[in-house]
């Protein structure tokens, strides 16, 4: 049997050895603790207003671009405008979806996007300062048009349309601070930059 001694020696080693499992356990706790409340921080981090400006004004210029192209369909005679029309549809659509995810990830309203005054002509800036949206006349005029003025009419209108996107691109390029944000600007610089020097060799030959 143990002797007294050899107890006490035992039992004194479990206790520091519980005390320094208690310690590991409560530093470990801590550095979660500060991992979990850092998390935020990060996500909070990613983004920044001109990105929020960025998605909520895109959005509906997207939008905006996408129902000029659907007009296409039995209005266009161009064969280069009905493939512009279709590459406009098959690339915004995507997009506007995914600006939506990052604002519902954000916690941003789209609301931002809803823009008065629209109709303040096509190329120019309404009360947002978005540019190049098409005004209500615009598209009453556009979707009237068949054939070349159809052509003419859907050429001129999306090239200041793209030239606006362009520009709010620029802008998030500049200031923006989410990866993704930026990495879509970049996109649609490089796009619609080559879509309206292709626009304008359509109108030339029109």
């Amino acid at each position: 049997m143990p002797s007294t001694g050899l107890r006490r020696i035992r039992l004194a080693a479990t206790v520091t050895a519980a005390g320094l499992l208690l310690a590991a356990c409560g530093g470990g706790g801590a550095s979660m603790g500060g991992m979990e409340h850092g998390a935020p921080t990060a996500s909070r981090a990613a983004f920044g207003a001109a990105d929020v400006t960025f998605a909520q004004q895109m959005i509906p210029h997207h939008q905006q671009a996408v129902q000029m192209a659907a007009l296409a369909d039995g209005r266009a005679g161009d064969t280069e405008i009905k493939t512009l029309a279709a590459a406009v549809r098959t690339a915004q659509d995507p997009e506007i979806r995914t600006m939506r995810s990052w604002l519902a990830a954000w916690g941003k309203p789209e609301s931002g996007s809803a823009m008065p005054g629209m109709d303040h002509g096509s190329g120019g800036h309404d009360g947002s300062g978005t540019a190049g949206m098409m005004s209500d006349q615009d598209m009453k005029d556009l979707e009237a048009a068949r054939g070349t003025d159809f052509d003419k009419k859907f050429a001129r209108l999306m090239i200041a349309h793209h030239n606006g996107a362009i520009e709010m691109a620029r802008a998030e390029q500049r200031d923006g601070r989410s990866p993704d944000a930026r990495k879509l600007a970049d996109d649609v610089v490089e796009n619609q930059s080559a879509e309206v020097g292709q626009l304008n060799r359509v109108l030339a030959r029109l």
